[in-house]
């Protein structure tokens, strides 16, 4: 059982500690959704997982498919079969998105995707996502706009077909139409690989078309309340102070670094691409 398993975990950015005892279980297949005000560690919490080396695991453990990945680099825990769909999409000039494609997918495989293959499947998850149809011959999020970047993460996380996917705000910048196109496949994808999936949305609109099955709220660098969908129900209509009485929490004023925008992965991309140039 491909299982993700988070205990005490504690990371921190250039000295300031963001999470502080983070514990979290997602089954495979399960769907979790990651709630809180901003600044708290909700994408810290994905990075980390992901292993953006900006972020220093100070404690704790995290294990996928009980692997510790925290041994592994971000080349190894995506073959592994995590994926990371990005809050801030980076553009690389000079790759195009099917040589990018292409190359993540035959890093998994024994074979290598023929090309037939690989333009029938492109040309599909093309159209299921709305995009136009010129998309495999651009440079990668190059002249994008924001929704056809949060649309291009989906267009990558339906070809590389992962395990567990973490989604880091992905429906914000889209339209009314695009949150739908988005989670149907979102959706599509989940029932045909059984994968797991970790949202982090402030979206009542987009939770809804999804649906994930548990809610955490984290507050301060820590998970404080589980719960089922009924939870982002009454976070949408009330808000957070109602946690924080019942809890008696002080919310922490200062919000959480900016993380800079710098892909984690373009370098892996330009890796990726290096490595299969040399088989």
């Amino acid at each position: 059982m491909k299982n993700l398993e988070i205990k005490d975990l504690h990371v921190s950015v250039e000295d300031k500690e963001i999470l502080k005892g983070v514990n979290l279980s997602v089954k495979e297949g399960e769907s979790h959704v990651l709630m809180g005000p901003n600044g708290n560690g909700k994408s810290t919490l994905l990075a980390a997982i992901m292993g953006d080396p900006r972020y220093t695991v100070t404690q704790g453990s995290i294990f996928y498919d009980d692997k510790n990945i925290l041994e592994m680099p971000v080349n190894e825990r995506s073959k592994a079969g995590i994926f990371l769909g990005m809050q801030y999409p980076q553009e690389i000039n000079g790759v195009t998105n099917s040589d990018f494609l292409r190359a993540a997918m035959n890093v998994r495989r024994e074979r290598p995707v023929s090309l037939f293959q690989f333009i029938k499947e492109m040309e599909k998850t093309i159209d299921d996502l709305k995009m136009s149809p010129d998309l495999a011959h651009r440079f990668l999020n190059e002249g994008f706009s924001g929704g056809e970047k949060k649309r291009n993460e989906i267009v990558q996380m339906q070809m590389l077909k992962p395990s567990l996917a973490m989604l880091d705000e992905i429906d914000s910048g889209l339209d009314v139409d695009a949150i739908k196109i988005v989670a149907d496949s979102i959706n599509r994808i989940r029932k045909e690989n059984n994968m797991s999936l970790i949202v982090v949305s402030h979206y009542e609109r987009f939770l809804e078309l999804i649906r994930p099955e548990i809610t955490h709220v984290l507050v301060n660098g820590k998970i404080v309340l589980t719960g089922g969908p009924e939870l982002y129900d009454k976070i949408d209509a009330n808000g957070y102070d109602w946690i924080y009485e019942e809890l008696n929490i002080e919310p922490e004023k200062e919000e959480e670094k900016k993380r800079p925008q710098i892909s984690i992965g373009s370098c892996a991309v330009r890796e990726t691409l290096k490595g299969a140039d040399s088989k």
